[in-house]
C-alpha cells in the first residue's frame, strides 16, 4: 500500500471515521455534511487500491490496512500541524534567527535592556549578537550577513533604511589630574591645545570624523596623539595622562581610577544613534519588533536625547 498522492485533508477525514468508528459521529466532529465525508473515505480507499473501513450497520471496524494507515495519518498530521505552528511562528517573529550588529558603546547600555525585553516578548526567537563598528555593519547589512544594526554616525543616504533612535550627548574623557578635571562643563574650544587620544579613522571612520568636524567647527583642529580600537583601552590611555577623549555619555559608566568625565557644552556635541537595516527586511517582525523596542526604552528619555 502506498500513499503517495493522499491530501491532508483525506488522513484528516479518515482518521476522524477511524477513531469515532462512526460516520455521523465524525462528520459532526469535522464539521462537515456525511455523503461528503463518506465520498472522501470512498476515494481515498479507490486511490489506496485496498479497503481501509469494514462498515456495518452500526459501527465501522478498520482492516488491517486502515490500521496502519491510522498510525501513520496521525503522525502525518501531527508533523503537519507542528510545521504549519512553525510557519505561523516564524512569520509573526516569534521563532527563528534574528542577527543584531550593535557598536561597542551601546553593548554598555542598550544592548542588555533591548535584547532582555526582546527575549520576553519573543522567547522562541533566538538573538545572534556581533560587536562590529558602523561600517562593518553597513557592509553586513547589505549582504545579508546582518539582519539588523545599530550605528552611530550614520546621517547620509546609504541605500538602507535608517531609525533615528536618539542624539547622545558626547562628553570629554579627561585625566584626574587635569586642570580642567575639577569642571563639570567644558567648551569644546578649551580643548584646542590637547593631545586626543582616538580610534584609528581606517576603523571607526564615521565616529573619528564627526569628532574631527566638532572640532573643526570649534576653530581648531584635532590633534591625535594616541589610537585604540577598544572604549576601555582609550578610556585607560586617559587615565594615564596621555591626552584626553571625547566619547559617548553612555561611556559614563566605564569607571577607572585617575578618569573623569565632563559635559561639552556645545550644541552639536551629540552622537546620533540608529537603528539600520535593508529596505526589504523593515517589515520583518523580528526587527520591526527590535526598532519598537529601542524607541520603547528610549522613550522615558528627553524627546531626541540619549541619557543613560
Amino acid at each position: 500500500m502506498s500513499i503517495s498522492g493522499v491530501e491532508i485533508r483525506q488522513l484528516r477525514y479518515f482518521v476522524a471515521v477511524a477513531e469515532e468508528k462512526n460516520f455521523r459521529r465524525a462528520a459532526e466532529r469535522l464539521h462537515v455534511a456525511q455523503p461528503a465525508l463518506s465520498q472522501q473515505i470512498r476515494k481515498l480507499e479507490q486511490q489506496l487500491k485496498t479497503t481501509l473501513l469494514e462498515r456495518t450497520t452500526r459501527r465501522v471496524e478498520l482492516t488491517d490496512a486502515g490500521t496502519v494507515l491510522l498510525e501513520t495519518g496521525r503522525r502525518v498530521l501531527a508533523e503537519a500541524e507542528h510545521a504549519e505552528t512553525a510557519v505561523r511562528h516564524t512569520a509573526l517573529g516569534e521563532i527563528g534567527t534574528l542577527r543584531i550588529g550593535f557598536v561597542s558603546s551601546a553593548a554598555l547600555t542598550l544592548v542588555p535592556r533591548i535584547v532582555h525585553a526582546l527575549r520576553a516578548k519573543r522567547p522562541g526567537l533566538h538573538v545572534d549578537l556581533t560587536e562590529r563598528t558602523t561600517d562593518r555593519q553597513l557592509d553586513a547589512i547589505d549582504d545579508g550577513s546582518l539582519d539588523v544594526g545599530i550605528v552611530r554616525e550614520v546621517g547620509s543616504p546609504t541605500g538602507l533604511n535608517i531609525h533615528e533612535l536618539a542624539r547622545e550627548p558626547l562628553l570629554v574623557a579627561l585625566p584626574q589630574t587635569h586642570p580642567l578635571a575639577e569642571r563639570e562643563s567644558i567648551r569644546l574650544s578649551e580643548l584646542a591645545d590637547e593631545d586626543f587620544v582616538v580610534f584609528p579613522r581606517g576603523q571607526v571612520s564615521r565616529l573619528y570624523d564627526h569628532i574631527a568636524a566638532l572640532c573643526h567647527h570649534a576653530g581648531f583642529r584635532m590633534r591625535p596623539s594616541q589610537q585604540a580600537v577598544q572604549f576601555p583601552t582609550i578610556l585607560g590611555l586617559v587615565a594615564a595622562g596621555t591626552g584626553i577623549a571625547v566619547v559617548p555619555d553612555s561611556l559614563r559608566h566605564l569607571q577607572l581610577p585617575g578618569l573623569v568625565y565632563a559635559r561639552l557644552d556645545d550644541p552639536e556635541a551629540v552622537s546620533h544613534l540608529a537603528v539600520v537595516c535593508r529596505p526589504d527586511r523593515a517589515d520583518h517582525p523580528p526587527v520591526s519588533t527590535l526598532v519598537e523596542l529601542c524607541d520603547q526604552d528610549l522613550s522615558g528619555h528627553e524627546p531626541g536625547s540619549l541619557n543613560t
